[in-house]
């Protein structure tokens, strides 16, 4: 199976039962170019359905300017956790709400200057 991320292709490179690991286009034995998928399954208890937990991360190897060392990995590290029950659309207007905010200036401002008082 293959992920597509940006018209970049990432083919599936390892699994175990809850992730799967995704090489990218870029990705050599020194320079990462990786996404992981990973799940948690909900845990229901007397008193709780539970929640099911995601996640993705992009660990992506760059070159950089005015640093003491020439090259480290950026990581970008995402976390979704889902109740039990919850409206497929309910989760849907959360997704493209934060995904048009990570689009949005204000985030790119945020990682790129470390601002957090937009």
């Amino acid at each position: 199976m293959s992920l597509s991320i940006n018209s970049k292709t990432y083919t599936a490179d390892s699994q175990s039962p809850n992730s799967v690991g995704y090489a990218g286009p870029n990705h050599t034995v020194t320079t990462k170019d990786y996404t992981r998928l990973a799940r948690v399954a909900p845990k229901p208890t007397t008193l709780t359905s539970g929640v099911g937990r995601t996640s993705a991360k992009l660990t992506r190897t760059l070159t950089l300017t005015s640093a003491l060392e020439p090259v480290r990995d950026a990581i970008l590290d995402v976390a979704f956790t889902m109740p039990v029950g919850c409206a497929g659309a309910d989760v849907d207007t959360m997704l493209n709400d934060f995904g048009a905010f990570v689009a949005s200036a204000t985030f790119k401002l945020h990682v790129k200057n470390q601002l957090i008082n937009a």
